[in-house]
Formats: C-alpha cells, sequence, structure tokens
C-alpha cells in the first residue's frame, strides 16, 4: 500500500526530465537520513518511551562515515539512467501481491508518478489507484482516508468479506479550481473516455488555442528569465482536464543544451492566479520538465500522451537550429470554470510562485554550468514547426 511514493529512481527521485533535482536531496540527507544513522551520538532524536538514542549504541565518527555513503554526491555522479540507477528502481512487474497506490495531484516533482505508474505496470490481478489532494501527511491520517486503508487491509490480511474486490479499480479526486475536490470513481487509467485535444501554442498572440496557427512564428526569451507565458482564451464553459499530459515543441537554443520547464497555470476572470494545496508547497495545475540534449525516447515504452525518455545518452543541441522534442507532463485533474484562462510557462528554470521558495528545485552549479543553460531559448509554433500540448479533456 504505498501512499505518497515513487517507483522510479531516476524519472521522480532525482532527475525530472534529465535534470537534477538537488535541493529537495540536500536538505533531506542531513536533517532525516544522518541523524537517524546506527551508531550515531550526536542525535537529538529520542525514544519516547525510553529516553534513550533512537540510533542505539554509539560508534566512532571514523567508522560512521565508513558505513555510509554520500546519497546525493553519489546521485550528481551519475547524470544518465545506468545500471547505479537501475539497481534501484523496482522491477514492477514482479509486484503480484494485491495493491493499493495512492498519489496526490500535488505531489508534482515526487509524490505523484510514481504511484501512478506503479500502478500501471504491476502485474497485480487485483490492484487499485487513488488519487487524491492535501498535503503530504494529513491525507494519510485524516478518517476518510484511514477507512479506505482499514477497508483494504481487512479484507486481504483478515480475509474479511467487506465487498472491497467490488470496489471500482480508480478513485480520483476531481480538483476544481477553487482548491476543493469531488471524489468519482472510474475503472481504467487514463480513462477510456478521454478525448484528446490539441491546444497549440502561437508565439505571435502570446496564445493557445484549439486550432492551429495560420503562420509560422517564433518567440524568445532569457533562460534565466521569467519565460514566456501562453495563454487560451477565456473559457466558454465549464472544462476538465484529468489524465496525463505531453508537449511536443518546436525548440531553438544559442548553446548546446537547454533546460525546459513547463507549468500548467490557472487564472480567474480577474487575472488572479491559483494556487494549490500541494503535498509539501502551494502548487500550480501541473509541471515538466526536459534537458533537451535528453530528448531521444524510448519507443517501446512511449504513449501517444506519454513520451517515455530514454536518458541513456547526451545528444548536443546545435546552437542556432532547431529541434522538435517532446515532453511528458506530469498527469493533472482540473475542472476550469467558465471564463477562467489556462497558461503554460515555459522557462529555462525553476517555477516559483512570489514568496514562496519551492522546495524541489533544480539549480546544482555542477548540473547546469552557466555557459550552457544560460542563453536564449526560441519557441517556433505554426506552421511546419507547430508546437502544442496534448490535453485530456473528459466530456
Amino acid at each position: 500500500m504505498p501512499w505518497e511514493g515513487n517507483s522510479d529512481f531516476y524519472r521522480e527521485w532525482s532527475h525530472h526530465g534529465g535534470i537534477l533535482a538537488n535541493s529537495f536531496l540536500t536538505a533531506w540527507w542531513p536533517r532525516q537520513v544522518l541523524p537517524n544513522q546506527h551508531g550515531n551520538a550526536e542525535t537529538h532524536h529520542r525514544d519516547r518511551d525510553t529516553g534513550e538514542r533512537t540510533t542505539g549504541e554509539a560508534i566512532a565518527p571514523a567508522l560512521l562515515a565508513g558505513n555510509r555513503t554520500t546519497h546525493d554526491e553519489d546521485i550528481a555522479a551519475h547524470p544518465l539512467d545506468d545500471a547505479w540507477f537501475r539497481q534501484r528502481s523496482p522491477d514492477l512487474s514482479r509486484i503480484e501481491v494485491p495493491l493499493l497506490s495512492a498519489g496526490n495531484w500535488g505531489g508534482i516533482g515526487l509524490h505523484l508518478r510514481g504511484n501512478i505508474e506503479g500502478w500501471a505496470q504491476a502485474s497485480s490481478p487485483g490492484k487499485w489507484l487513488s488519487i487524491h489532494i492535501g498535503t503530504h501527511f494529513e491525507s494519510f491520517y485524516l478518517p476518510e482516508y484511514i477507512e479506505i486503508q482499514r477497508r483494504f487491509l481487512d479484507h486481504y490480511l483478515k480475509g474479511i468479506d467487506n465487498g472491497w474486490e467490488q470496489e471500482p479499480r480508480v478513485r480520483l479526486a476531481i480538483r476544481r479550481a477553487d482548491g476543493t475536490a469531488t471524489t468519482r470513481m472510474e475503472n481504467e487509467w487514463p480513462l477510456a473516455r478521454t478525448q484528446w485535444k490539441k491546444l497549440y501554442l502561437d508565439a505571435a498572440t502570446h496564445g493557445l488555442s484549439s486550432e492551429a496557427p495560420g503562420t509560422a512564428a517564433r518567440a524568445s526569451y532569457d533562460a534565466l528569465g521569467d519565460g514566456i507565458d501562453l495563454s487560451t482564451p477565456p473559457f466558454a464553459a465549464e472544462t476538465e482536464y484529468t489524465g496525463p499530459v505531453m508537449a511536443r515543441l518546436w525548440i531553438q537554443s544559442s548553446t548546446t543544451d537547454m533546460d525546459i520547464f513547463a507549468t500548467l497555470r490557472a487564472f480567474d476572470p480577474s487575472g488572479k492566479e491559483t494556487a494549490f494545496v500541494g503535498a509539501s508547497e502551494p502548487v500550480p495545475i501541473t509541471r515538466g520538465w526536459l534537458r533537451a540534449s535528453h530528448r531521444k525516447l524510448d519507443p517501446a515504452r512511449s504513449k501517444p500522451w506519454r513520451p517515455w525518455l530514454a536518458h541513456t545518452g547526451v545528444e548536443p543541441l546545435t546552437p542556432g537550429c532547431s529541434h522538435e522534442v517532446e515532453l511528458e507532463i506530469w498527469p493533472t485533474s482540473i475542472v476550469m470554470p467558465k471564463g477562467w484562462r489556462l497558461v503554460l510557462t515555459l522557462q529555462g528554470r525553476d517555477f516559483e510562485f512570489a514568496g514562496t521558495p519551492g522546495r524541489m528545485l533544480h539549480d546544482h552549479p555542477g548540473d547546469r554550468k552557466p555557459n550552457v543553460f544560460s542563453g536564449t531559448h526560441t519557441i517556433f509554433t505554426g506552421g511546419s514547426t507547430a508546437s502544442y500540448l496534448l490535453m485530456p479533456w473528459i466530456a
């Protein structure tokens, strides 16, 4: 019963789209791992019942250091999805036991994709997917979710005939633009009734439209600046998108590489943006990432609605030349009210809400060398370089 976990050590834990996600690791390692290492005499953690250290008998500092590896440095030393990562990611097809996988729409960057992919790739004949909203901790402990856990475990661990096996296989919190959600039961993922709708980018108008632009255009931005915003017109009627999202973009860089940070955002008729409650911080609708030199796809694992990046080699860009890339944007659920707008923000750095520092940042100086990742980026649209979002419209 993985509750807000991850299943791909490279794509979810450490490298989003091939970009090293360093800030969480460098904070998590000294805060949560080192103080709990067995033999650490300096730990501040104490057993509630005995008052003793939770780390057991003290070990000499030199031996303590020799008993561990430096996790964040190890990850930084492996920029590709190599054998080191494969040893640390499970073969999900070997999972055959009953499975309840619970993810969080607000867990983009860590606690969402893995729950969905883990559920999808598991071989379990009895498997259920549940996706909720809220913070990382509250969803596990609220009565509604405790009851879900109890019914699943009672059935499979105690043999109680409580009707669990008749539960629909997918339980989704359908999230609305005001941050609330309603529960809806489904039978598969992606939803069988999904209508895949293209929203074409228009660099000339900075728009997103269901109609491809009549003429080709381009727009450039400073990689480390605010990027470019592309917006739909106000929705004429309430519109739901629930499922995976992807983008096909024509891009150009003034350097030999380009990091693409794609963010989907919601704005009300007055122009105010909604920041949703996330697992650990306020979040936009969803995000996607890609290091353009990692653009090679694994055709065997790619789907029309979810490209699978191989991350097995580096193919530098030719400065000043256009290249076609596909981005995996993490799944989402959002109901956009009439009059609201969907905005796609493209940047060469992390998107952050004003006054709210991000937790899952990608700013490792060794991974993002300024001479490579601080150039000028260009997006091409229309004509033979039509760029678009593929959105999961639910009627």
